[in-house]
């Protein structure tokens, strides 16, 4: 049996900010994701933009999970700042920015969403619009 879905459309409201956990460069995943996804990238750059992206998307699905999302609609505004080194310990965060309901069951969340490093300085950025059922 799954466990049910907590967090709909009405659960989230325009200001909100919302924790989307943290994640870390790890050394070796990061030497591995260089050789198969990056050749010829000098990881003493820090991670390449792609595997931050990556580790956004991780945190962003993990924390989705247990939402009545069906679907993110569209990633936008991709903004890369930093390339972090490894080790570097990341914090993700949304932040609710407008809503739209769509008819009686759905609803599109539009949100922006940053990982921070250790510093608190922004490292991605980007804005999503995904969809949710509603109460």
């Amino acid at each position: 049996m799954t466990e049910p879905l907590h967090v709909h459309f009405e659960d989230m409201g325009v200001g909100e900010v919302i924790s989307l956990g943290a994640c870390m460069v790890d050394p070796a995943a990061l030497d591995v994701f260089v050789e198969r996804f990056s050749p010829g990238w000098d990881v003493s750059y820090g991670a390449p933009d792609a595997m931050v992206y990556a580790l956004w998307s991780r945190i962003f699905a993990d924390k989705a999970a247990g939402w009545a999302q069906s679907k993110v609609l569209a990633v936008d505004g991709l903004r890369f700042m930093r390339n972090p080194p490894p080790g570097e310990l990341m914090r993700g965060r949304m932040t609710v920015m407008g809503k739209d309901p769509v008819g009686d069951e759905k609803g599109i969340v539009i949100a922006q969403h940053d990982l921070l490093d250790e510093a608190g300085r922004l490292v991605f950025s980007c804005l999503t619009r995904a969809l949710l059922a509603r109460r």
